[in-house]
């Protein structure tokens, strides 16, 4: 297991009704070609040794030895293979037959775990053949010549990882056993199944993994019959399906005769992060009495180089276009309705925001506009100071006075040139050393006239700093860091940017449309020195800090799921392979660690705002963190990082 990765497969044979031998060697084929692919855990169709559809055939005794006889050989051939095999076949036990799943690896059988739940409705016939689990007294049988424990309550676990088994209708009762084995630890769930197709039911099967998945918090691979059943009176299309706690991975082809191996990876540390900080999840274990028998065995050791999976690069921007457009409508919701209620329990008469013609400032003024409209308040209680200092560029000095005037707000225009100078003189500091104190000066400048503006007219400082730039302290502590309500500091800049693109696609005002998207496509800048010799943009703060891309790909991964520096790295490297090589991405991952421990002071006195992501920064709710906490185990970890 690489970085908590265990790579799976569904497997779909191509299969003949009740013929045993050609049913397992196309099943050797696929272990075959799974063990090539360093496949860890492969997951076949229930009654995939017989087929499922040989109906009255499952009486005859001469069909079920031959299921035993050539699942033996079948286990006997593939001794040699390291993986995790689960298939489905009929398994006696004294007058009663079960249908039920085989676990085996290494020529040894692990467990045997019999279907409980039998369809007896419509089209399904099973108890006229089989019997529940429920019927069982048996805890091992001998089968395959060997003795193996038989029963509902077997996990196999290897290390970390713990599987859960499952057939077909178990999955669709109130309560499928899989919730059971999760509550008990199973963090992959298989299911061996053989699930006709009607109309509207892949919507509703896909639906139920999906959500069986994200309950459980949980991998869950399914593994469904295919065309080589009988077509008597019904079809099987062939399903495999990947889920990893509400997503789905890969998916196969349906109705095609040819063999599939539908692969992917489970993220083992993701799904356990998830389990530790959901104290739901553990509460519930009081509701599971059942007792489980833990079967040891051991994954093999294989390194991965490569994920399957796909990785965005951007994991806050979902990558469809009509989810985009949904989330951005719903974060504009959630921004209008906290600002909302801060304005009515404030009985605030009017908000104040600096506008910089900037992205995140921009952002902030839509948000108060919306706000302002659904409470039915006049525009021109919105006061947008714009407040051109040293480094203010020609573009963004326009932008940020068309932006308000367009938009209807009451538009202020205050200097701080002058105070600044008079400030450096105070305070005894050459106007023509451009550090720290040159740049924050400013930034407190801007804060102070935001504030006492606010005191004027009876309103709110609303504050315009993103999720990334708290992540990374990029603000002036009492500068821009400080407002009375931050409307974005749950918003990470890559979506900063989608929530302006589609704000302005949302405005039937060309020119308001048009100075939205030149505020999207302007420098990303706090402008506090001097622009170059054209007046451009000189101060760019990804040549300072590192692409906001990277930074918010890190933050993500590191507060969303937990992982370490290592594991981020190989993630990013997926992620954005072709476009930023491995020193790159190793010493911006650096840099985001050392930023973001020295900088936790900042936070720890955010001003209050909505929670907008699953990734808040909040001290009062998402994170606490001390200011003082030592970065030296992750820095180190980044710092060791193979390039």
């Amino acid at each position: 297991m690489t970085y908590g990765f265990v790579k799976v497969a569904a497997a779909i044979p191509k299969t003949k009704v009740a013929d045993c031998i050609y049913n397992t060697i196309e099943i050797e084929k696929l272990i075959r070609e799974a063990g090539q692919k360093h496949i860890e855990i492969i997951v076949f169709p229930e009654l995939c040794i017989t087929s499922y559809t040989c109906g009255d055939l499952f009486t005859q005794q001469l069909l079920i030895e031959s299921a035993e006889k050539a699942l033996k050989k079948l286990i006997d051939k593939t001794s040699d293979e390291k993986l995790l095999c689960v298939v489905g076949a009929p398994v006696t036990n004294g007058n009663q037959i079960f249908n039920a799943a085989i676990a085996f690896q290494g020529g040894k059988i692990l467990g045997v775990i019999p279907k409980t739940f039998l369809p007896n409705y419509k089209e399904f016939y099973e108890k006229r053949w089989f019997s529940s689990s429920m019927d069982n007294r048996q805890t091992s049988i001998n089968f395959c010549g060997q003795e193996v424990p038989f029963g509902t309550d077997l996990l196999f676990r290897s290390g970390e990882v713990v599987i859960g088994t499952e057939i077909c209708e178990d999955l669709w009762v109130t309560v499928p056993p899989s919730s059971l084995q999760a509550l008990n630890g199973a963090n992959i769930l298989l299911n061996l199944s053989a699930s006709n197709e009607l109309i509207g039911k892949q919507i509703y099967r896909e639906e139920l993994i999906r959500q069986q998945s994200a309950r459980c918090n949980a991998a869950y691979i399914y593994a469904s019959a295919g065309s080589g059943e009988s077509s008597t009176d019904l079809v099987f299309a062939g399903n495999g399906i990947i889920a990893e706690n509400g997503t789905i991975l890969a998916e196969g082809q349906r109705f095609i005769s040819e063999k599939q191996l539908i692969i992917s990876e489970i993220d083992i540390d993701r799904l356990l992060f998830d389990r530790r900080i959901n104290s739901g999840y553990n509460s519930c274990s009081m509701y599971s009495t059942e007792k489980y028998r833990n079967i040891d065995f051991h994954l093999p050791a294989y390194e991965l180089t490569e994920l399957k999976r796909t990785i965005t690069p951007h994991p806050f921007i979902p990558s469809e276009n009509k989810l985009l457009f949904d989330r951005c409508e719903e974060i504009f919701n959630i921004q209008i309705t906290g600002l909302a209620k801060r304005i009515i329990h404030t009985h605030a008469q009017s908000v104040v925001i600096g506008i910089s013609g900037g992205l995140d400032s921009t952002l902030a003024l839509l948000v108060c506009v919306k706000t302002f409209d659904r409470l039915k308040l006049n525009r021109e209680q919105i006061v947008g100071v714009t407040m051109p200092g040293f480094g203010t560029t020609d573009r963004t000095y326009h932008n940020a006075k068309e932006l308000m005037k367009l938009l209807g707000v009451t538009i202020r225009e205050i200097s701080i040139k002058e105070a600044c100078t008079q400030h450096f003189k105070d305070i005894n500091h050459d106007i023509n050393i451009h550090d720290i104190t040159y740049e924050n000066s400013q930034a407190r400048e801007r804060t102070q006239i935001l504030m006492d503006i606010a005191n004027q007219n009876n309103g709110l400082v609303i504050g315009t700093g993103d999720l990334s730039e708290l992540a990374l302290g990029w603000a002036t502590y009492n500068g821009d860091h400080m407002s009375m309500y931050g409307v974005n500091g749950s918003i990470p800049k890559t979506l900063v940017r989608y929530l302006v693109e589609w704000a302005a696609s949302q405005e039937i005002s060309a020119e308001t449309k048009h100075t939205l998207l030149d505020i999207v496509n302007t420098p990303i800048s706090p402008e506090l020195i001097p622009g170059d010799e054209h007046g451009n943009i000189k101060q760019k703060t990804e040549d300072l800090v590192g692409p906001y891309e990277l930074h918010d790909f890190f933050l993500y991964y590191f507060l969303r799921f937990g992982f370490r520096p290592a594991k981020i790295y190989f993630l990013a490297r997926q992620a954005f392979k072709g476009k930023y090589d491995t020193s790159t991405i190793q010493k911006w991952l650096t840099i985001f660690f050392k930023r973001f421990f020295n900088q936790q002071f900042k936070r720890s006195c955010l001003p209050d705002g909505p929670k907008v992501g699953s990734v808040s920064l909040s001290p009062r709710g998402d994170w606490k963190m001390p200011s003082d906490a030592n970065s030296t185990i992750w820095i180190k970890e980044c710092e060791e990082l193979p390039l």
